[in-house]
């Protein structure tokens, strides 16, 4: 990316994805007059909004620090709000590229684009399913489903040290379809989650996942469920 970035000197290049019918909020990137338009959804889009927005910004951008100090000398950034549209423009980084001259999109694989907006996400990396080779997200081959495992963490797991402190080291995940963690949860060691695993903690409970477990397709309400 970075050599054609040089070699025909652009200024901006804001990475994309096409837009999937699951996408239902975001940053929606749009080509028009020859110029990138941002918009941000900020409620859920209907079906014309996903018809007309192609490309889903990534949130990983190159920029030529020469073209953004030409824009700060020339008191180029003006921001334009518009109270009365559904398409609120923010001032988040990507909304910076219809300012230059030469800025272009490039759409990327789904090996160089990974989701990281919760915990549950953070998992799903942290996990046996990914590692990475220069920056590249390899999808281990042990895995013979091609979508990913559902994860769904409760609010006891938001914060990251909280996250960081119930697990004694990230489950296994590569047999796993769904997760789904509620309450006073812990994970210990070695812990390998197969089929759709849902583990509920009531209200003052406790439930420990011991060392070495192996959960397939299992509905735990308490630690006799183990």
């Amino acid at each position: 990316i970075l050599n054609h970035l040089s070699q025909n000197k652009v200024e901006c290049c804001m990475e994309v994805r096409p837009t999937t019918s699951i996408d239902v909020n975001g940053n929606f990137a749009n080509f028009e007059e020859r110029k990138f338009q941002l918009g941000e959804i900020a409620q859920k889009p209907s079906e014309r909004l996903s018809e007309k927005f192609k490309l889903l910004d990534t949130k990983n951008m190159w920029i030529n620090l020469n073209a953004i100090k030409r824009l700060v000398e020339t008191d180029a950034l003006k921001w334009e709000v518009d109270a009365g549209s559904s398409l609120m423009q923010e001032t988040a980084a990507s909304s910076i590229i219809r300012f230059f001259e030469h800025a272009i999109g490039i759409s990327i694989p789904p090996s160089r684009y990974f989701p990281l907006n919760s915990t549950s996400d953070l998992l799903l990396l942290q996990s046996d399913l990914y590692a990475t080779s220069n920056g590249v997200l390899i999808r281990n081959a042990a895995r013979t489903n091609p979508k990913n495992p559902s994860i769904e963490l409760g609010p006891e797991f938001d914060k990251l040290d909280s996250f960081a402190s119930r697990f004694k080291s990230i489950p296994s995940v590569v047999e796993l379809d769904s997760l789904n963690v509620t309450g006073d949860v812990w994970f210990g060691n070695g812990i390998k989650l197969k089929g759709n695993v849902s583990i509920v903690a009531r209200p003052g409970m406790r439930i420990e996942i011991p060392d070495g477990v192996v959960l397939d397709n299992k509905l735990i309400n308490g630690p006799e469920d183990i």
